[in-house]
């Protein structure tokens, strides 16, 4: 039975933090597959997104050199608001003989009960949750109430967010200049060859 990690996100622009986070899920839960799936119409965000056409191709720059990396693009296709449960039982649906594991951040673990059809969610998924500095993530108060399984990632300190990019950016900074510990050369030549970020954090 195959197993695959789902690991969801603006990737506006994809960062060393996700790479990070994606190469640790795939050593730690000996995975066959990592799906990136970039959100169509994030529900629970207020700022519009970069394009997608633009984060598509910073994360087509950056899983080349991983086979075991796949760019999934069913919530940039599907119309309306991109529900995580909507993916999942996509996914699952055309795959149903594998085991599935949805990678999030401490965050999204803590919100978790703010997430659309998220007891179904927990019934379909393991969740992997990347540890904070160390720490066991704590689960939040709905989630003590649900039997759900859970596996803790082992993520170094990663300081780095695609806000603080953005935001440099905006403030002036070069792309190229960007520290190769905050995107890849790859992503910072295509920010750089588009002019991206420049006007809107």
């Amino acid at each position: 039975m195959r197993r695959i990690g789902l690991f969801g996100g603006s990737f506006d622009p994809v960062h060393q933090g996700h790479l990070a986070l994606a190469r640790c899920a795939l050593a730690h839960l000996a995975l066959d597959e990592l799906r990136w799936i970039p959100v169509g119409q994030p529900w629970q965000k207020s700022r519009v997104l970069t394009s997608g056409v633009h984060r598509v191709a910073m994360l087509e720059a950056v899983l080349v050199d991983e086979p075991r990396f796949v760019l999934e693009r069913c919530e940039l296709d599907r119309t309306g608001p991109s529900y995580t449960l909507d993916t999942v039982r996509t996914l699952q649906a055309a795959t149903p003989a594998a085991t599935w594991f949805l990678i999030i951040g401490q965050d999204q673990y803590a919100n978790f009960a703010s997430w659309h059809g998220w007891p179904e969610l927990l019934q379909r998924v393991t969740l992997a949750v990347a540890a904070r500095d160390g720490c066991v993530p704590t689960p939040p108060p709905a989630l003590t109430e649900v039997a759900h399984q859970l596996v803790v990632l082992p993520l170094p300190a990663q300081p780095v967010s695609a806000t603080e990019i953005r935001a440099r950016l905006v403030a002036g900074a070069a792309a190229l200049e960007l520290k190769s510990t905050l995107v890849a050369p790859a992503v910072a030549s295509y920010i750089a060859r588009h002019r991206l970020y420049c006007g809107n954090a």
